[in-house]
């Protein structure tokens, strides 16, 4: 037995052995195609060194989209809609400025890398121009000229898709730099005044700084300017403005129009107005007077679904207000009534108009937009409306409620607001299922750590709405839930 045992240990030892240089010759062959690749390269030739990237062979399209991703903007604060909708309040001046100025500086460094990135980003840079000065205006109006003197062969200018100007009332633009500016783009798809072109009371004997001027520079974009914001600044209809603009064919989507002024009714007769066709306008945002409003009714606008009205003069029962709501109210979904209860009940405390029948002429209407800023009336003690000119609609099923916030911190009684916004569930809306708070301030105040009167606020609400199966949403259209509010109370955030 001890003979054989060590019999089998030699032979196990010798099994071992030959696995080892199996595995050797094994080896050996999988590597040796790798050296005789390395032995067939030429010794004589010069030393082959290995692949390098480089940047200089990348196409231009490849840069193009590299600088495109690397510079584009906060989608949450300069991003236009897609859908007609105003229930996206006004992004705050104080956040979208700085976040424009942040983007512009990364577009300056970008630039400034090379020849060759400079031409790349000279499309970026110029896309979207925000003018928050007379001196920016200026700046630009003069950057543009000296191209066309020293013969630059595509303008600056040629890239300005998107102009917005807003500035200080005492800091206000000249208009010869905006008519400058406006001549050399002639691509513009978005163009917003925000009462921002400086305006003389006496009539300007240059004709390059009128309104009409400027309407005609933007004819020129005709084709593909989509977003109009317009301030009118003198006595004259709005018309005699934009006729060289509005009245050839446009693709215009979004147009908002403002006055500063009252127009004065014997400048034309209602019936001598222009025919204005705007086949794809699907938002109309104005401020005018009631003469103006009579003006837009004799418009064709077929696609029209979202509408934000504001009367500059409170003339609710005026002729041409009803007539604007009768030629254009039953192809609405959406409506914003600007000024509030309070407000139009303030402004006109003698006058005893008769009851308008917005429910009537806008049947299709879905989602209403107001302000929190109503009262108790004592004709209908037992609920409070919405708003004084819409009390009822069968139809509607979205209510979005404005300054919320006012009403929170003005008092601390909640008492008259949670009455108000839950009488919106009784008989007069009976298909409402929606109610959002469309008060960024509000939305703060109950998300960052509030107050118990806030939290208990908010949970009656929600039980209330929640007996009546309507849905309670914040700023952006998510659900407020008793989870939420007892999170934020106790300071505890997802």
């Amino acid at each position: 037995m001890p003979h054989a045992f060590h019999v089998h240990n030699v032979s196990s030892s010798h099994l071992t052995s030959k696995l080892a240089k199996c595995i050797s010759r094994r080896s050996h062959k999988l590597a040796l195609p790798f050296a005789n690749k390395a032995a067939k390269r030429p010794t004589t030739g010069p030393l082959q060194t290995p692949f390098r990237f480089d940047p200089s062979r990348i196409p231009t399209e490849i840069w193009l989209r590299i600088l495109r991703e690397a510079t584009s903007f906060p989608s949450h604060l300069f991003d236009t809609p897609h859908e007609p909708s105003f229930l996206e309040q006004e992004k705050c001046r104080a956040r979208r400025l700085p976040a424009y100025y942040g983007n512009l500086f990364t577009k300056r460094s970008l630039a400034l890398v090379s020849h060759r990135w400079n031409s790349f980003s000279r499309e970026f840079l110029y896309e979207f121009v925000w003018i928050s000065s007379a001196a920016q205006a200026k700046a630009l109006a003069h950057t543009l000229l000296m191209e066309f003197v020293r013969g630059v062969p595509q303008s600056s200018g040629w890239y300005i898709r998107r102009l917005h100007i807003e500035t200080s009332t005492l800091n206000r633009c000249d208009p010869i730099d905006i008519t400058t500016i406006l001549d050399y783009a002639p691509r513009l798809t978005n163009y917003s005044d925000r009462q921002s072109v400086k305006r003389s009371v006496y009539e300007s004997s240059d004709p390059r700084c009128s309104s009409q001027t400027h309407f005609s520079l933007l004819a020129q974009s005709n084709k593909e300017l989509r977003r109009l914001a317009w301030t009118n600044y003198d006595d004259l209809p709005i018309y005699m403005h934009m006729e060289s603009l509005l009245t050839k064919p446009s693709v215009l989507e979004y147009l908002e129009i403002i006055s500063t002024s009252l127009s004065c009714v014997s400048f034309a007769p209602y019936l001598d107005t222009p025919h204005i066709t705007l086949p794809a306008l699907r938002s109309l945002k104005v401020e005018v007077d009631d003469f103006t409003f009579a003006l837009l009714a004799a418009w064709d606008i077929p696609k029209l679904e979202a509408l934000s009205v504001v009367s500059c003069e409170f003339n609710y029962s005026g002729r041409g207000f009803s007539a604007f709501f009768q030629a254009h109210g039953d192809h609405l979904h959406q409506l914003e009534l600007g000024h509030s209860s309070s407000l139009v009940e303030s402004q006109a405390p003698t006058r005893d108009p008769e009851p308008l029948s917005l429910a009537k002429w806008c049947p299709n209407l879905r989602e209403l937009i107001c302000s929190a800023d109503t009262e108790w009336h004592w004709q209908t003690p037992d609920w409070i409306p919405p708003h004084i000119l819409l009390p009822t609609h069968p139809k509607i099923e979205f209510i979005g409620i404005r300054d919320i916030d006012k009403r929170l911190v003005e008092t601390d009684d909640t008492f008259t607001l949670l009455e108000q916004l839950c009488s919106l569930q009784r008989d007069a809306f009976p298909a409402l299922r929606y109610i959002r708070d469309l008060s960024m301030e509000s939305h703060v105040m109950r998300t960052y750590r509030p107050s118990t009167r806030i939290v208990n606020f908010w949970m009656q609400l929600l039980k209330r709405c929640q007996e009546q199966g309507v849905w309670l949403e914040d700023l952006k259209g998510v659900n407020i839930t008793t989870r939420t509010l007892k999170r934020a109370s106790m300071d505890i955030y997802p």
